[in-house]
């Protein structure tokens, strides 16, 4: 009996041994799990038996420090939730390791080639959540968008001089301030578009405009009223007001000018805000990923676009998952279903772009288990030694 509970305490820390080399080999792999070996005593009826493994556990409990890299396809979580991927099988796959990168068709991958699972969008890159598939990059140009409105508020100085000459953009004696914004077509052509203010009389004012030197102000002149206390008046006033253009090539543009929050004090002319839309076309420049999971790509022309939402899922019982290679587990009985969600949200964990979580093994704790298995280990073999001559003594009695 002596013999078999000591082969039991070397075979249980022999399993411990394999725990302890595998968590000091991947010490520097990237979410990795730390496990350790639970035992388990043995007795047959009220005989002792020895020792057995009841279980090897990982501990999902503790995050690794996330490690700063620089890349912006890689991706830290904190907390609860792992990385949803599916392999070249078809079979989810989910891992705390965030290094990822695009394939040849612009799909986001792990190393291992494993799909990053996302919410897709639609064609106005508006967010379908429910949808869950493949997330990709699109690295089609950005087409041109023209400018169809303009949101400008300005101060208008109170002291200035009414002034009776006809307006003309090339005297700057005939208007009292003035303003340039760059306007798009719909080809995406830059345009000059430029406002002119006019001081007629007092608490009153005409806009011009013109675009690439060309008059497009409206008929009739819009005129701009103020009130005593230097708020615009915007019952009198004709603003907001509408520019009709015909760029050469491109679709007719409209665009509305809205002055609303403009003021006049007696101060100089200075504009608040200047916030036309339309851009020119643009070619991806790069990928920028929020903490929420939101994957947006960037174009040349200073453009984001919205390509998708990384997801993030846990499960009940994460120790239940079923452990693989790359740093991978895949959903089992005992885990339980996988909760599907974003990051930040609900149960799930943040996540941080530009980092990666680093393995949750501490490298002396498991050299201090390591000493300790190696004690254990000697001495089962100390009780079989003292056993064995036991035996030896008894036969030379016989």
């Amino acid at each position: 009996m002596s013999f078999n509970i000591s082969i039991s305490g070397l075979q249980a820390t022999s399993e411990q041994l394999n725990s302890i080399s595998n968590n000091i080999a991947n010490v520097s792999t990237s979410g990795f799990k730390g496990s350790r070996t639970e035992f388990s005593s043995v007795y047959n009826g009220m005989q002792a038996g020895g020792v057995e493994v009841a279980g090897i556990s990982q501990n999902f409990d503790l995050n690794g420090s996330l490690q700063t890299t620089g890349r912006a396809m890689d991706l830290g979580l904190t907390g609860a939730g792992f990385f949803s991927t599916v392999d070249s099988k078809g079979q989810s796959v989910y891992t705390r390791s965030g290094a990822f990168t695009v394939n040849k068709d612009n799909t986001i991958v792990s190393g291992q080639g494993n799909k990053l699972q996302g919410y897709s969008v639609d064609a106005k890159a508006n967010i379908q959540q429910g949808k869950i598939g493949d997330l990709t990059i699109s690295n089609a140009q950005l087409a041109a968008s023209a400018t169809s409105k303009v949101d400008f508020s300005a101060n208008f100085d109170a002291r200035a001089t009414a002034i009776s000459t006809p307006f003309d953009a090339s005297d700057a004696t005939t208007f009292t301030s003035s303003y340039t914004t760059e306007t798009f077509d719909s080809l995406g052509n830059s345009h000059t578009t430029s406002q002119y203010f006019v001081k007629t009389a007092d608490n009153t004012w005409q806009a011009h405009v013109t675009v690439d030197g060309n008059d497009v102000t409206p008929v009739p002149t819009p005129i701009i009223n103020f009130n005593s206390d230097g708020s615009l008046n915007t019952t009198t006033s004709t603003v907001p007001f509408t520019l009709n253009t015909f760029p050469l090539g491109a679709d007719p543009m409209t665009v509305a000018v809205d002055i609303t929050g403009s003021t006049q004090y007696a101060a100089d002319f200075g504009v608040s805000k200047n916030n036309p839309d339309g851009y020119t076309s643009g070619e991806l420049a790069g990928i920028r990923i929020e903490d929420n999971g939101m994957i947006y790509a960037q174009y040349s022309n200073g453009q984001n676009q919205l390509q998708g939402q990384v997801i993030i899922a846990d499960f009940p019982n994460p120790n239940g998952l079923v452990q693989g290679s790359g740093t991978s587990w895949t959903q089992s009985f005992a885990s339980g279903a996988p909760i599907v969600g974003t990051a930040g949200s609900g149960v799930f964990g943040s996540m941080q772009a530009g980092v990666l979580e680093g393995s949750n093994v501490d490298l002396t704790t498991e050299l201090v288990d390591l000493m300790t298995a190696q004690r254990n280990y000697q001495a089962n073999t100390k009780t079989i030694t003292a056993t064995d001559k036991m035996t030896q003594t008894l036969f030379n009695a016989v």
